[in-house]
């Protein structure tokens, strides 16, 4: 089988993992672990990366966090290597004294000591003459992480069971990497789906195990979608409901480092018993009416679960599943009580981007004639879209609530009513609140702060999700509009710890609720189900027995589809009495039949 560029990657890094743990559920709990699994991986990480990925308070990683590593930490080029050295050889004679090595790796950069460098010589200086042939030495390196990678791999190549548990870990979380997809309109077509539910008779599919066993232990979905599956549903949307009570908040999906995506949850506030009609749906920021922006297509969706901030086993109460265009709604009767809305999106459309090394970084601050900083053009208009994103309200003001959930997200600190009474003095302010002007002079003064050195500007852009050509790649913009009846409702935004595993159990539910349970044969306590929504499709697996099971998921033969795993081939590694999401899919194309067809295989034990 041809494997993808992403595949063989992944395959390296399992390779790599499972030769210094027994399984990827295993956890690395120290630093020393970290640094041995990358250099199965080919990597040499210096101490000063090793320290940013373990820092002081982290006490475990697991397999996505390697992955994610793996990504950054690329391997050293031997020509590079070269060219650092023949600035070393001041002879150029292709040899460096233990002296000069000495002094310069003692005395700079990331400095080391006498000993590490005395080892350096004992692996390169072969005629023990005192001098480093650095040619020879760039070539011994090169064959190093060459051998730990080959002997990683030949490690699983043979072991015919960890050779079928290829691809993906990803555990009880939203399992979302890779690249999104362009934005594809949605049609209103009447939906014609066929569902087939059967045993595989054969293994034509090469990446599947070929065992007997194996192939009883199959089970095939099939589902096909018509193009544009998106039912007509003017006739839910009440006549009356421009007199219906209303209020909206915008927020903000974000793609973490580690693929999870997160956002704020909402608390809702109802004071009686009323008819409520509720939507989500991107935020459109684009100025021209022709070119909406690009995360337009991503599918977003809001649980309503009863329960508080600390109870992770949440009673779900309902969830937006019907879909008109972009938006996704909701409609029935909700009593008086306070709910949490919690918004919701699969990443089939929102997954991790390859940065291009390639891609111009744009510039953020210049010098006007007189010498003084000022923001350029581009930043300012990056910093008002920023602006619309916190501007929770919709109030075109900024209080100090709204302000200090942007602090949150970009700097993991909180601005005091000291310090916003400063803001306030300084910066254009109506009502006591922050103006989009007084928003763009703080950030300027930021920049003053700084003489003018843009990283901490590039920071607060990253982690709102801009990418260094100030395109918004890693994030999609959303608002919420609540429409009650009878009654005027309060929503507000909170910030939850524990919101993303209540999100968890909210999706799990919602699948397992409607969806039917069907086992993988001679594997009774292997419950998979495959529930059809609107515009997704999705799976939980659940293992009821004592041990743990890995179950190969196949969705090579599927027409059309992207899956949140951003793979097609992978296996998920279920403890026992445990259930977890495996997949969420959708169409590629909107406008364009997609089909279904996932293979689910039991890897057995041997």
């Amino acid at each position: 089988m041809q494997r993808s560029e992403e595949e063989r990657f992944y395959m390296e890094c399992r390779a790599a993992y499972l030769s210094v743990f027994r399984s990827s559920l295993v956890n690395m709990t120290s630093k020393d672990q970290l640094c041995t699994v990358l250099q199965q991986a080919g990597r040499n990480p210096s101490q000063k990366a090793l320290d940013k990925y373990w820092s002081p308070g982290t006490k475990k990683l697991n397999f996505d966090d390697f992955c994610e590593i793996l990504k950054k930490e690329k391997p050293t080029e031997p020509d590079q290597l070269m060219r650092i050295f023949k600035k070393c050889d001041v002879n150029c004679d292709g040899y460096i004294s233990h002296e000069e090595l000495s002094r310069i790796l003692t005395s700079s950069g990331e400095k080391m000591s006498p000993k590490e460098v005395d080892e350096i010589f004992s692996l390169a200086d072969v005629n023990k003459d005192g001098k480093l042939d650095y040619a020879e030495f760039c070539r011994l390196l090169e064959s190093t992480a060459e051998q730990c990678q080959t002997a990683a791999l030949k490690k699983l190549e043979a072991d015919a069971k960890l050779k079928r548990q290829n691809f993906g870990n990803q555990l009880d979380k939203s399992p979302q990497s890779s690249e999104s997809q362009p934005e594809l309109p949605a049609s209103e077509t009447r939906p014609r789906t066929e569902l087939e539910t059967t045993q595989r008779k054969d293994s034509r599919s090469s990446s599947r195990p070929s065992s007997a066993r194996s192939r009883r232990s199959s089970l095939s979905t099939v589902i096909t979608m018509s193009a544009g599956c998106t039912k007509s549903i003017r006739l839910v949307e009440p006549k009356s409901l421009q007199d219906w009570h209303h209020t909206l908040m915008r927020g903000c999906f974000y793609l973490e480092e580690d693929g999870m995506i997160v956002s704020l949850q909402y608390r809702l506030v109802i004071p009686e018993t009323t008819s409520v009609y509720l939507t989500i749906r991107p935020l459109n920021l684009s100025p021209i009416p022709e070119k909406p922006s690009p995360w337009m297509c991503v599918d977003t969706a809001l649980y309503v679960v009863m329960g508080n901030e600390t109870k992770e086993d949440s009673n779900l109460v309902c969830l937006t599943e019907l879909r008109d265009k972009e938006r996704f709604l909701w409609r029935g009767e909700l009593s008086a009580g306070s709910y949490l809305l919690l918004p919701f999106t699969t990443g089939c459309r929102l997954m991790k981007r390859t940065r291009k090394t390639s891609t111009k970084t744009a510039q953020l601050v210049n010098r006007a004639q007189s010498g003084e900083l000022e923001l350029t053009k581009e930043f300012k208009a990056a910093l008002s879209d920023i602006f619309e994103v916190i501007d929770l309200d919709g109030s075109s003001l900024l209080s100090l609530e709204e302000y200090n959930f942007f602090e949150q997200r970009t700097s993991g600190e909180k601005c005091d009513e000291d310090a916003w009474a400063i803001c306030k003095e300084n910066f254009d302010t109506k009502k006591n609140e922050l103006t989009r002007q007084g928003f763009l002079e703080l950030n300027l003064m930021e920049a003053n702060d700084r003489e003018g050195d843009p990283r901490d500007l590039w920071l607060t852009l990253e982690a709102m999700g801009y990418n260094h050509s100030l395109e918004m790649v890693e994030a999609c913009p959303f608002v919420i509009e609540v429409y009650c009846e009878d009654a005027k409702a309060t929503l507000q935004a909170v910030h939850l710890d524990s919101g993303i595993k209540m999100l968890n159990s909210a999706v799990q539910r919602s699948i397992t609720s409607k969806a039917e349970a069907r086992s993988l044969k001679g594997h009774e306590n292997v419950l998979i189900y495959t529930y059809k929504g609107e515009s997704r499709i999705s799976s939980v697996i659940a293992n009821k027995s004592n041990q743990k099971v890995t179950v190969h998921i196949n969705n090579e033969q599927s027409k059309n589809c992207v899956s949140s795993r951003g793979m097609s081939v992978f296996a998920v590694e279920v403890p026992a009495r445990t259930k977890m999401v495996c997949q969420h899919v959708m169409a590629l194309n909107d406008q364009q039949e997609w089909t279904y067809n996932c293979v689910e295989t039991i890897i057995p034990s041997l």
